[in-house]
């Protein structure tokens, strides 16, 4: 059988024994019930669903974040462009939740910049461009990687379903056959 998963221990290329090949030939080894195989296996997907909630609120956030940067990066080029016009830009700006206000911002060199827990730096129009960029990368890669994390997480849930159902299979394929020696013992 081809495998095209990740292995467990490694999370590389199949370098090993997949997670759940190994499991099964710890039940073999250990002499493991089905019910113990079960618990293992529903603990593993618990435990990956727990992992997919976190990196989903990630995600939920990053998606929120570009946007705020992508706008505060129009600002203060829209600033840079006014620059030496002479003309204010008029501007209105969310003061709190539903409620805004107006703004004229005469040619300025500095832009004040918010960075969260109750910060917020003054800097150059340069600095602020060149920093609002950078933070857009970050969170562009960012949001990269946790794509393409979501996206191993949920290759190793349906693995571990999958593996939940041939366990299932072979429990009942195993006491068919008990059955069968029984009746051809009996009779």
């Amino acid at each position: 059988m081809a495998y095209t998963s990740s292995c467990y221990w490694c999370m590389e290329s199949l370098k090993c024994v997949p997670y759940y090949d190994a499991l099964l030939l710890s039940a073999v080894w250990m002499k493991w019930s089905k019910p113990t195989m079960m618990l293992e296996l529903e603990y593993g997907l618990q435990q990956y669903r727990v992992v997919e909630m976190k990196l989903l609120a990630q995600q939920r956030d990053l998606q929120a974040k570009i946007p705020d940067i992508e706008k505060c990066l129009d600002v203060v080029a829209t600033l840079q462009a006014k620059k030496g016009t002479g003309e204010a830009l008029t501007a209105d700006f969310e003061v709190s939740e539903g409620i805004y206000s107006r703004a004229h911002v005469e040619d300025t060199d500095s832009v004040c910049l918010w960075l969260g827990a109750n910060v917020m730096l003054e800097y150059s129009r340069e600095e602020a461009m060149a920093l609002l960029q950078k933070n857009l990368e970050n969170a562009k890669a960012s949001l990269e990687v946790l794509v393409a994390d979501l996206q191993f997480l949920r290759d190793q849930v349906t693995i571990t379903q999958v593996t939940i159902a041939r366990v299932y299979n072979w429990d009942v394929h195993q006491r068919r056959l008990q059955q069968a020696a029984t009746t051809t013992s009996e009779s």
